[in-house]
């Protein structure tokens, strides 16, 4: 049987009918998928209202501890101008809890003879001393952490002491005054050296083995400031304390972090002993305690404390840091306690509105609290 064959017309009119049937517009009642999709209409309450991103407005953050155990011509002040990075520092949760609290000593002889002065210390008093410290859970720290803890809240003690030795003084005053705590609690001491003094090189090699047996914590015994200093010049400071420096690490082996100023407070000599990297400051007043970003300062003169030199003038809380004499001691641990238990409520009262004011303000460039 032989198949049909289409002739050529026949093909080309096929061809016409079906484009013919295909650009025929669709019936409106085709229930095409996506015809239907797109002829439906949302009502309105339905349809979704584009609303801007809310602004989030920081909140005011509060001011800082004021403590009523202070004297009234003591102001606490702060040191630190970046408000973000502080907030970090302080409730970041490896840190230092807030209320950590630090009780700075300067101890000159410790005898069992005659006090030469009220600055010095009978052996018994000494260690009742440093046995109420112990019982009130206090723990020694040298001044590498003390300016670690100052600077960025790093982690110490709750309550820490700062135990601080002046003057030049042989291996057999410290093990038999200090040893013993080393040995059994761990707490160091610092001793406050002068190295432009007259040096015996048995004096010298007694204590260069003290430090590097790691408990006697030595750093520079500045120059006395008197009423004449003050037409001296910061590069007269610089000059000399940097003699002093020298001496010091050529002795030590060792770079120090603080100055302890023997008397009185000059402007020029704070900047120059800040310009040759000194993190820290002591004076020999006896304003209070110290916390992070947080160090009482005397702002004027008192006439009960003629002693006293104002040392909120200077304007560098940490180079102008306050340090209690022992006979002091006993009588500030209950005040020095309470201050830090008021400092740590007042934070956590105030914690909600600093880590809301981080979120919005510094968040986006500090990152996340950790």
């Amino acid at each position: 049987m032989r198949c049909s064959r289409f002739s050529p017309l026949l093909w080309i009119v096929s061809a016409i009918a079906i484009v013919s049937v295909a650009c025929q517009p669709i019936p409106s009642s085709s229930s095409a998928p996506f015809i239907a999709a797109s002829a439906t209409t949302l009502p309105a309450t339905e349809r979704p209202v584009w609303t801007p991103t809310a602004v989030r407005t920081p909140p005011s953050l509060p001011g800082i501890y004021q403590s009523s155990y202070l004297n009234a011509l003591d102001t606490p002040r702060t040191y630190l101008a970046d408000t973000c990075q502080y907030l970090r520092d302080k409730w970041d949760s490896s840190h230092a809890a807030p209320g950590t609290i630090v009780l700075v000593v300067m101890l000159h002889s410790i005898t069992k003879g005659h006090l030469e002065s009220k600055d010095a210390m009978g052996v018994i008093d000494f260690a009742r001393m440093m046995d109420d410290l112990h019982e009130q859970k206090f723990q020694a720290v040298n001044a590498q952490q003390l300016a670690d803890f100052l600077d960025h809240n790093a982690k110490i003690p709750s309550r820490s002491v700062l135990l601080m030795q002046d003057g030049r003084r042989f291996a057999d005053n410290f093990n038999k005054h200090f040893r013993f705590y080393w040995d059994q609690w761990n707490w160091s001491v610092v001793n406050a050296w002068d190295s432009e003094a007259v040096t015996t090189q048995a004096l010298l090699d007694e204590n260069v083995a003290l430090e590097n047996e790691g408990w006697v914590d030595h750093q520079v015994y500045g120059i006395s400031l008197d009423a004449s200093s003050a037409a001296l010049s910061e590069q007269y400071f610089t000059y000399e304390l940097q003699k002093a420096l020298t001496t010091f690490q050529t002795q030590f082996t060792k770079t120090p972090v603080a100055i302890v100023w023997p008397s009185g407070l000059d402007l020029d000599a704070v900047q120059a002993a800040r310009g040759l990297g000194y993190r820290l400051g002591f004076t020999s007043n006896a304003c209070g305690p110290l916390m992070f970003n947080w160090v009482p300062l005397a702002e004027s003169m008192d006439t009960l404390r003629p002693s006293y030199a104002p040392e909120g003038r200077i304007g560098d809380p940490l180079m102008t840091l306050p340090r209690y004499w022992p006979y002091q001691v006993h009588a500030a641990l209950d005040s020095v306690r309470v201050m830090g238990k008021e400092a740590s409520a007042y934070a956590e009262q105030n914690k909600a509105t600093e880590l809301e004011y981080y979120d919005i303000v510094c968040a986006p460039t500090y990152g996340p609290m950790p």
